[in-house]
């Protein structure tokens, strides 16, 4: 069963607002050590799934594992305190502030007492400079204000400071939207290095190129419900493209345009 299997699993998860069904019977399993891609069109309920597994909202019916253990999120400190780690399309950071300062925005090593402490300006430097190196990007002066980075260095700090704070589950956003090619390939990189750290991946997207460049499994959602599920084994892109644009019905909408 995916729930007693899986590093984070859903089974079931319906979501409604008023008449409108977002969610029904949806499920979805994260494995460690792998990248799960979540493709779709807008309605296709990827928002509110993303944040019903990050605890921002809570489902009407379904389940949530973690680990084995069926889990309530109540909140996104809860799932956050509980290893699950979501980066937005509009980040969680500070464009006039620091480098350093934004790698640990609201969890600053201190020196002294939690509540009369006061920031520890050494060490935080050395740690975000250590971490934002290691993901590849050459910065020299963690000083800097994190918005005289490229949008993708600042997607990769924002990843990379997910996963320092102990994220066993990462979920990102369509990370690599309105990015240049560079700035994907950094991107993509590091989302790679994080699978080889073990950390179970989803990663949400319209791009099938970007998907299928590091996806291991494929989740194509359609009007709220799972549509599909496709592993990369034995798959061409041509094939994850055909389904993503809706395969049978893509064919017949080519025959009635014909005529």
């Amino acid at each position: 069963m995916i729930e007693s299997t899986s590093l984070l699993a859903a089974k079931g998860i319906r979501k409604s607002y008023g008449a409108v069904t977002a969610l029904s019977g949806v499920s979805l399993r994260v494995e460690a050590g792998k990248v799960t891609c979540l493709l779709g069109d807008n309605g296709a309920g990827k928002s509110t799934l993303i944040k019903i597994l990050s605890g921002v909202i809570r489902p009407d019916a379904g389940s949530i594992y973690l680990l084995g253990e069926q889990v309530v999120l109540r909140s996104a400190k809860d799932a956050l305190d509980r290893g699950i780690a979501t980066v937005y399309q509009d980040l969680a950071v500070v464009p006039v502030m620091s480098i350093y300062r934004n790698f640990f925005l609201g969890r600053e090593p201190l020196i002294g007492p939690r509540i009369f402490g006061r920031l520890d300006k050494r060490l935080a430097r050395e740690v975000a400079m250590e971490e934002i190196n290691r993901i590849g990007i050459h910065v020299t002066d963690v000083d800097r204000p994190i918005m005289t980075l490229s949008g993708g260095e600042r997607q990769s700090v924002a990843i990379a400071r997910a996963i320092h704070f102990g994220a066993k589950v990462l979920i990102l956003d369509e990370r690599t939207s309105a990015l240049g090619v560079k700035e994907v390939e950094i991107v993509l990189r590091y989302i790679k290095q994080a699978r080889n750290r073990g950390i179970g991946i989803v990663f949400i997207t319209h791009n099938v190129s970007h998907a299928y460049l590091i996806g291991d499994t494929f989740e194509i959602r359609k009007r709220g419900s799972e549509s599909l599920t496709l592993s990369r084994e034995g798959l061409s892109q041509q094939t994850l493209f055909t389904h993503m644009a809706g395969g049978d019905e893509l064919a017949g909408l080519a025959a009635r345009l014909e005529h």
